[in-house]
């Protein structure tokens, strides 16, 4: 293909890195809400589980600065090792090169924090060192300002990054409907995660296909009492 950049993010040829998914990186954050941030991050992490996507998790002064990753991020991957590093750069980890390189894909997803110092400086040379291509995952990464965000994403793009969203690359994974094997959990974080593509889909399930309520409880309903009545 003359421009791999134009073939489809699929299960079977990419692989992901979430970089630095840490309260004190999270901290910093200013771009976007920080729980949207968590919320897409663990839906992005969700998805590479359903797909069987190769998964790096890399953390950097875990216990000097930035503390433990998101444990909702961890909760996805049990047993998952943790790539810990000084750099602020990934690429300079001789463990993450080597993880990238075992997984054997050269399409990289890539969410992470900030997105002007680990993410620019790890896209970059993964590029240009690694021949990897990278599909960086904009709302599942902020910055220290909107700005700083905003231009990062602008740099990174003109160099060869190819921007994208969370739910983009799971449908992008899940691509057709009728692939029942990853339907049901697709829309499980579809309505878990999707905001107000969610309740719409738990609306349909409800009162259009009569579906259970997404609810493990049970509650009473007591039914109205017409004004003025006691």
């Amino acid at each position: 293909m003359s421009n791999p950049k134009l073939e489809l993010l699929t299960p079977g040829n990419c692989q992901i890195i979430f970089i630095d998914h840490q309260p004190q990186m999270a901290f910093g954050v200013q771009s976007i809400d920080r729980q949207v941030l968590k919320n897409n991050t663990v839906a992005l992490a969700k998805a590479a589980k359903v797909f069987g996507i190769p998964t790096i998790v890399t953390t950097v002064e875990t216990e000097s600065f930035s503390g433990h990753t998101y444990p909702e991020l961890l909760d996805v991957f049990p047993g998952q090792k943790l790539l810990e590093r000084t750099s602020m750069n990934s690429w300079d980890d001789q463990k993450v090169r080597d993880a990238m390189k075992a997984a054997g894909r050269k399409k990289v997803v890539v969410a992470g924090l900030w997105t002007e110092v680990c993410n620019n400086s790890f896209a970059l040379e993964a590029m240009d060192q690694g021949g990897y291509e990278i599909y960086m995952v904009a709302d599942a990464s902020g910055g220290t300002s909107k700005e700083a965000h905003d231009y990062a994403m602008q740099r990174m793009v003109q160099a060869g990054v190819v921007p994208v969203t969370w739910q983009q690359v799971m449908l992008e994974w899940q691509r057709d409907w009728a692939r029942r094997d990853s339907y049901d959990a697709v829309m499980e974080i579809v309505r878990e995660h999707s905001g107000a593509y969610g309740m719409g889909v738990d609306y349909a399930y409800t009162m259009v296909h009569k579906a259970a309520e997404r609810t493990a409880s049970k509650h009473e309903v007591l039914a109205p009492v017409a004004a003025g009545k006691s």
